[in-house]
Formats: structure tokens, C-alpha cells, sequence
């Protein structure tokens, strides 16, 4: 049987550079120190107001394409994780195979998570690629969370980086995928949320309130309930990682590498002490790129590919919402 490998990896920032001490000046009761400290980014970047999921998507692609001289033509599969796609419809990923030029063979597709997107992705191309229905996958994640966030919200301002990362799953490469452990957990759909804008709630309100106990409400823009997911989180990371261990049939000493969702410093550490994972062995990338969703563990990865720490053993989390992966 074939099997799926990790080829390459690029990604793309927008331009938009958001420093600390800019975000200082925008809420002068936290300072560029208070900020670092509270979510351990030095930087986050923003997208143009024109710039647009589909815009990073193809950027990314077109360096992944220059970067490793790969030949698009023999592309026969894109997918594309976002969770704020160019339109309701047409498929974004169906734009993307126009826009760079892939051929009218190449399959096409979009799905919709977050944080855990990546890990997902890469169980969809591990089916497609073992059952022979593709043999080159481009797999983009890209997002533009700026554009829910309001501008009032501090809070979820200096986390959130608009990126897209794009990799190429093929038959070959420099990592095989593994076996994976998923799962899910609906009932916590509220916890992060854009709840108008869609089909059900059509139209934008724009309302935004921040209560006598400091938090958010907003039905119109990004909520986000830290509390609620750090716990989630803290619970989950932990079990997946036993789950994913006998899986593989590999024992904790074995992984060289731990590669999560790149949330908050104070997440990271808190699963890294949990867990007992050496500091050595758990990379963390957060304090030069931000959060930005489903790109974190491709960028994160990416970055210690170059740096040579993925020799051997690497295992992937992301979790967050109502979905929790891991490979």
C-alpha cells in the first residue's frame, strides 16, 4: 500500500506588521511589556483590507512552488482548511486551482476548522493519497481572523496573525504521517464563535459590549471563551497524546518532537509542565508569528524542519473549538 509523506512546506505573513507598542497606543492601560506577558508575541501580522484568504492562500503556494521548483502540473488534488473563506460560494479552493494555473484534473475542495485544521487536513490527504485517488497534494490552510475581530477587543488583537501556510503531501517526502486520533465535541460550539453571518443569522447586527466584569459580547464579531477552551484544552492534550502513543506503538521517550497549535505562551506552558515534555524536545514559535489558526503547527513545523529538529519522532496537536486532533 502507498503511503502519505509530508514533502514541503512554505507560508506567507501578510504585510502588516502589528508590534506591541503599536497595540500599546490603541490601549494605553496595557503596555508592550504587559502584552509579551500576558501572550508571550512580540508580533502578529495583519491583513490589507483588500487582502483576503484566497490572496495569502496563493502567495504561499506560489513560494511553496519556487521554493522546492515544483511543478504544478503534476498537481492532481488542492485543499484548502479556512475558516473565512472568500464567499459562501463558489469553493475557494475551486478559485485557487484557476488562479494558480493547476490543471482541470486537479481535484478540488474546501473544509472549515480552526486550530485543529491542519492535523485534519493532513488525515484527509493521508486517505487520498494511500487509496491512489491522488498523488501530489497541495494543502493550504489560510485565514484572515482580523477581519471578525473587533477593533475594540484587545484581547483577541494581540493574539491573532493573519497567514496561510501551503504544503505538498505526496507519495515520497521527508516525513511519513502516521496514524492519527480524532475526535470531537460539539456541545462546546458556542466557546468560539462568529454567531451572525451565516445562513442563520444573516445579517450583521454590529454590536459589541464589554460588561462591568470586563467581558466581551458580541454576536457579530469573534467571541472567544479563554477560560472555557484552556480547560478543554488542559483536559484533552494529555489523553490524546496517550491515545496517539498506542497507536503508533511508541512509548513517550520515543517522540524527539512536540509540535502543538501555538495558542498562548501561557497554554504551551502549561501543557509542556503538565504533560512533563522537556523543554528541549516542545517547540514554540509563538512570540515571532502569533496565532494564526490552522497555520500554526505548518509554519511551527516548517521552522524546525530548517532548524533540524524534526529527525525522528514528531507528534502534532491541535486543539481548540469543538474539535481536538492529533497525529
Amino acid at each position: 500500500m502507498k503511503k502519505a509523506y509530508i514533502k514541503s512546506i512554505s507560508y506567507y505573513l501578510s504585510e502588516n506588521e502589528i508590534s506591541n507598542s503599536s497595540l500599546s497606543l490603541r490601549f494605553p492601560e496595557w503596555s508592550p511589556e504587559k502584552i509579551l506577558k500576558k501572550t508571550g508575541i512580540y508580533k502578529r501580522f495583519k491583513s490589507n483590507k483588500n487582502e483576503f484568504s484566497s490572496d495569502l492562500a496563493i502567495k504561499a503556494s506560489e513560494k511553496l512552488f519556487k521554493e522546492y521548483l515544483i511543478d504544478r502540473n503534476k498537481i492532481d488534488f488542492v485543499i484548502l482548511c479556512t475558516q473565512s473563506p472568500d464567499y459562501f460560494l463558489p469553493t475557494t479552493a475551486c478559485i485557487l486551482q484557476d488562479k494558480l494555473g493547476l490543471s482541470n484534473n486537479c481535484g478540488a475542495l474546501d473544509f472549515n476548522l480552526g486550530c485543529s485544521g491542519y492535523v485534519y487536513g493532513l488525515a484527509i490527504c493521508k486517505g487520498l493519497i494511500e487509496s491512489s485517488i491522488a498523488n501530489n497534494i497541495l494543502f493550504i490552510t489560510a485565514e484572515t481572523y482580523s477581519k471578525f475581530i473587533h477593533s475594540k477587543d484587545k484581547g483577541n488583537q494581540t493574539i491573532f496573525t493573519d497567514a496561510a501556510s501551503a504544503t505538498l503531501i505526496s507519495d515520497s517526502g521527508i516525513c511519513e504521517i502516521l496514524n492519527f486520533d480524532l475526535g470531537t465535541d460539539g456541545s462546546g460550539y458556542k466557546k468560539l464563535i462568529v454567531e451572525e453571518g451565516g445562513v442563520k443569522n444573516r445579517n450583521f447586527t454590529n454590536d459589541f459590549n464589554i460588561n462591568d466584569r470586563g467581558k466581551i459580547e458580541t454576536r457579530s464579531y469573534l467571541h472567544m471563551n479563554g477560560p472555557e477552551i484552556f480547560s478543554f484544552t488542559s483536559k484533552m492534550v494529555p489523553l490524546l497524546i496517550k491515545n496517539v502513543l498506542k497507536k503508533n506503538h511508541l512509548e513517550f521517550d520515543d517522540i524527539d518532537l512536540f509540535v502543538f497549535h501555538q495558542a498562548s505562551k501561557f497554554v504551551l506552558d502549561h501543557l509542556m509542565k503538565k504533560i512533563k515534555i522537556p523543554s528541549e524536545k516542545f517547540f514554540n514559535n509563538l512570540e515571532s508569528f502569533g496565532n494564526s489558526v490552522s497555520s500554526t503547527i505548518p509554519i511551527a513545523l516548517k521552522e524546525a524542519i530548517d532548524k533540524g529538529k524534526c529527525e525522528g519522532n514528531v507528534i502534532l496537536a491541535g486543539v481548540g473549538g469543538a474539535s481536538r486532533t492529533i497525529i
